[in-house]
């Protein structure tokens, strides 16, 4: 059955842009659920490696630039693409890096924009330069 995705506003809401959608109507499709997405490299050794973690950019716009790609490339495994995102946690370690992470979010979400939780947290698991964290859920067509 194929889905079909509904982004719903509030019939009271204002014409301003925001890195979300509030609601989103699902029907059919197969739901896909994504791993933490960081910086780091997706397959990475335990206990960690310190060599496999030098490759992580220094900024935010470097890292939520890596993870979207890894996030579609993620997607793409499964068959879908950022079009079929329908819920977003960011887990940041800094909220002042809010507004660079939704500059990235606009230019591969456009329209498509997921509903999102944003979350500052004091760390990440897999590395102390890890500004970023992304869980992803999905639904593509069956």
């Amino acid at each position: 059955m194929p889905k079909t995705l509904e982004r719903l506003h509030w019939k009271d809401a204002p014409d301003i842009w925001a890195p979300f959608i509030p609601i989103i109507k699902v029907k059919g499709g197969t739901t896909i659920y994504l791993a933490g997405t960081t910086a780091a490299p997706m397959y990475h050794h335990h206990p960690h490696r310190p060599e496999e973690f030098e490759s992580i950019p220094d900024d935010m716009e470097g890292q939520a630039n890596e993870i979207m790609n890894k996030i579609k490339k993620s997607l793409e495994t499964a068959g879908g693409s950022l079009k079929d995102v329908v819920s977003a946690t960011r887990y940041l370690k800094n909220m002042q890096d809010q507004d660079v992470l939704n500059k990235i979010w606009e230019e591969n979400f456009g329209e498509n924009r997921p509903t999102t939780t944003t979350v500052e947290i004091s760390t990440l698991a897999a590395h102390p330069k890890l500004l970023l964290e992304v869980t992803v859920t999905a639904v593509i067509d069956e």
